[in-house]
């Protein structure tokens, strides 16, 4: 088996799609976030094989974005509910529904992110840690102070 360069080891889009980059981990943290908690309804809303929804269920379970509650002894069943790892996540999906929406639904959208009270149309942003919204264009990546050598040569400024 082929060592993944360090590179990719300490990179956090790497990290992150190793744990939830799987199509139905997604669609399955999408559900969870919107409500759904027991295996049927996951079986249901998805139409996936009942045994990769139990490896997909137990890797997100691992990844800390589930936590599996019993919910009946007899027979034993088991609810899956986000952790705050798991909330974190809805950023993320609003993100993919935001960038779905603009460049592949040529129909018009079918599913819009909206500000719960008055139901308008939000789009995902950059901000700073006080609130000031900072424009895309105007945000970079760069090390942080746990980046290897290779990693802030990487991301050095050309």
């Amino acid at each position: 088996m082929q060592r993944k360069s360090l590179i990719s080891d300490e990179c956090p889009i790497a990290r992150s799609l190793e744990r939830v980059g799987e199509w139905w981990s997604i669609l399955i943290m999408r559900d969870a976030l919107h409500g759904l908690r027991r295996f049927d309804e996951f079986s249901r809303s998805l139409g996936i094989a009942p045994n990769m929804l139990t490896r997909r269920l137990n890797g997100l379970v691992e990844a800390g974005m589930l936590e599996r509650r019993p919910y009946s002894e007899r027979p034993p069943r088991y609810e899956y509910v986000p952790t705050a790892k798991g909330e974190d996540f809805r950023m993320v999906l609003m993100s993919l529904v935001a960038w779905g929406n603009r460049h592949y639904a040529e129909e018009g959208a079918s599913v819009e992110v909206v500000e719960r009270e008055t139901g308008r149309p939000v789009q995902p942003m950059m901000a700073t840690a006080e609130g000031a919204v900072v424009p895309l264009d105007q945000c970079l990546v760069q090390a942080g102070p746990a980046a290897s050598a290779g990693m802030r040569k990487r991301l050095a400024p050309d």
